[in-house]
């Protein structure tokens, strides 16, 4: 087995090129395996085998700086730079990431979990390289998906503007997480599928090499000669007027044709990109034959493909989307918006029945924004459906074109609280900090699959502006829904449990929590009350003027940064009106990343657990008795 001598780039640069092939094919093995048992990204690595088999059989990482987008397409550079032993804890609490991580690897130069970030990285790296007078090469690959992000295409601007010395390579599968949109992705389909131009180009190569000694003016002019091809026969070549040389496309499943590319690549002077075909999924047919849903999936059965899933109430994700088509089917004014992420926000069924009222707009989250505001603007009432960690990518377009303009916006938050295998770039945990203070906006999140359902419907008939709903990427707490939607008061709380020792304000899955913590305190005689802060912005401050007359220990728990948070707002509130006396104790997210595993281990790690909590609670209430018994004596 090839594979098991490889530890380290430098033994790949061991192997003949011919070896490559068959190491490819191993290391597929030994992806569909592993991700059987473990689950992960399988499609995306799957097609980028024999790539990342090139790039680092012909560049010299650490040295020479191979930039992901993404990341989740780095499972194969992680068995090639030593670390195929730990595939078994992918994904895992203190495991393997899933994702490019520096304090992993050496080889990993760059960390990303959200797209379109390699390109800016990249012209940082050759600015930098340049500055210090090296001579390494920087090599960024980026997916035809995320090339659709501002952020991308900005520096491409600035490459073709600079001129130095790096290779971005287009990994063209055709596909994001769900299938590419829109008149980029259309171009790259003309150059994919124009046979002519690449017949052309090949036989004037031959003919060019038929030609001896050829130097001087004639080569310039030939060379010139050649690249006008690409105008006689594709119109329009972006990336060639953009600045950069275009070489592709080419098999990216081709070794020798990728070898020959990549050669051919590093003695252009200046920006090169060099555009790959590739196959998501290559190799295991369940993956190529639904990519969308093998992208990142649960562990399965190799034979059949069927994934393995823990049988259960169904998510919010689910609940959100049912509720989202009832809904629209009684108001033809909603229409849905996401950003590349139909599957993932449970907007599928919902663009299948109402295909002229479902809107995906690819990996651009900053037009999805403003463009929801100018939908808003025309009456219509526009749900964009994002995850809590890509919403932190459109915050100028929510507090500048939306909120400013106080415009009847939908946000379905999804992913709100930890997320679990993803990790730190994929948390939903700042969503509330960077929200709450943006004038005009309303934030809520429900305690149950029920509330969520409910809460939809005050967005919908909501006319005061933007309104936002937070809701976590768990399964629901199985409770009976309503048989009809209704609306839930603005800024209005509700007690879900009566108690004399203390309260509790909480919302989301944290009530649960909250309850259970409840539930011990019993056994040292403490009976706590429990608050649903469903609304986040505005808050209920008739029930917090309350509490306080009511009781002195305020437990403030939530399943987000504690900076920022709702436990600060609940502080803000009370210093604000100068009510003093009270012992508050906020429990949530300290400021730093946490890393990945279950969203179970991820809770303990930070002591969003009932023990926890009801410790916190006892340490309060008795240390507050206690001083006052000081005080007496």
């Amino acid at each position: 087995m090839l594979i098991e001598k490889i530890n380290d780039p430098k033994d790949l640069k061991q192997l003949h090129l011919e070896q490559l092939p068959q190491l490819a094919e191993e290391i597929r093995t030994f992806l569909i395996e592993k991700l059987s048992m473990t689950g992960g990204h399988l499609a995306p690595n799957l097609g980028v085998v024999e790539l990342t088999l090139i790039l680092h059989y012909l560049y010299d990482s650490p040295n020479d700086k191979i930039i992901f987008d993404v990341g989740h397409q780095s499972y194969v550079h992680k068995i090639l730079t030593g670390r195929m032993d730990r595939f078994d804890t992918l994904r895992t609490f203190k495991g393997l990431c899933g994702f490019v991580k520096r304090s992993e690897s050496e080889h990993d130069v760059w960390e990303a979990g959200h797209s379109s970030t390699s390109l800016s990285a990249a012209m940082g790296m050759a600015l930098a390289r340049d500055f210090k007078g090296e001579n390494n090469k920087v090599i960024a690959v980026i997916g035809d998906g995320a090339l659709t992000g501002g952020m991308a295409l900005e520096a491409l601007n600035h490459m073709g503007h600079e001129k130095r010395d790096l290779i971005v390579v287009l990994n063209d599968n055709e596909m994001s997480i769900a299938p590419n949109v829109g008149a980029l992705h259309n171009y790259l389909g003309k150059i994919r599928s124009d046979k002519h131009y690449q017949k052309a180009k090949d036989e004037f190569q031959q003919f060019l090499n038929k030609i001896p000694a050829i130097g001087g003016k004639l080569a310039k002019t030939a060379e010139r000669l050649k690249d006008s091809l690409k105008y006689m026969v594709v119109s329009g070549m972006l990336f060639e007027e953009l600045g950069l040389t275009y070489l592709g496309p080419v098999d990216g499943h081709d070794i020798e044709k990728l070898e020959g590319i990549f050669q051919q690549a590093n003695n252009v002077s200046g920006p090169v990109l060099v555009h790959v075909l590739t196959t998501k999924g290559k190799g295991y047919q369940p993956a190529e034959a639904d990519s969308h849903k093998w992208h990142g999936i649960t562990p399965y059965k190799i034979e059949s493909g069927q994934l393995l899933k823990a049988v259960g109430p169904p998510m919010y994700t689910e609940i959100f989307s049912q509720a989202l088509i009832e809904l629209a089917e009684q108001d033809e004014r909603i229409v849905a918006v996401t950003p590349a992420m139909p599957g993932g926000s449970g907007l599928v069924k919902f663009g299948q029945l109402f295909p002229g009222r479902m809107i995906d707009v690819g990996i651009a989250e900053q037009h999805a924004a403003t463009m929801s505001a100018a939908l808003a603007m025309e009456g219509l009432k526009p749900v964009f459906a994002v995850y809590s960690t890509f919403l932190q990518r459109a915050y100028d377009q929510v507090v500048h074109d939306i909120c400013r303009q106080n415009l009847n916006v939908i946000f379905a938050i999804d992913r709100a609280g930890f997320v679990g295998a993803d990790g730190e770039t994929h948390h939903g945990v700042y969503d509330i900090a960077f929200l709450r203070h943006v004038p005009n906006l309303v934030l809520m999140m429900p305690k149950d699959e029920n509330e969520l359902r409910n809460m939809m419907k005050t967005a919908v008939d909501y006319n005061e502006g933007p309104i936002a709903v937070r809701y976590p990427r768990v399964n629901g707490r199985g409770v009976e829904l309503d048989p009809q939607m209704s609306t839930i008061p603005i800024g209005s709380w509700e007690k879900l449990r009566e108690g004399e020792s203390a309260v509790i304000i909480t919302q989301g899955p944290m009530i649960q929590v909250a309850e259970e913590a409840a539930d011990l305190l019993k056994r040292d005689g403490l009976s706590v009350q429990i608050v649903n802060a469903r609304f986040i912005k505005p808050m209920d401050e008739e029930m917090l003027l309350k509490l306080a007359a009511e009781n002195p220990h305020i437990i403030v728990l939530e399943e987000g940064s504690i900076m920022g948070g709702l436990g600060s707002a609940v502080l803000e509130f009370y210093a604000q009106r100068g009510i003093d006396g009270l012992s508050i104790r906020l429990i949530g997210i300290p400021d730093i990343f946490v890393e990945h595993g279950s969203i179970k281990e991820q809770r303990q790690e930070i002591g969003l657990t009932p023990e926890h909590v009801a410790s916190q609670v006892f340490s309060l209430v008795s240390g507050r008795l206690q001083n006052v018994k000081r005080q007496r004596g």
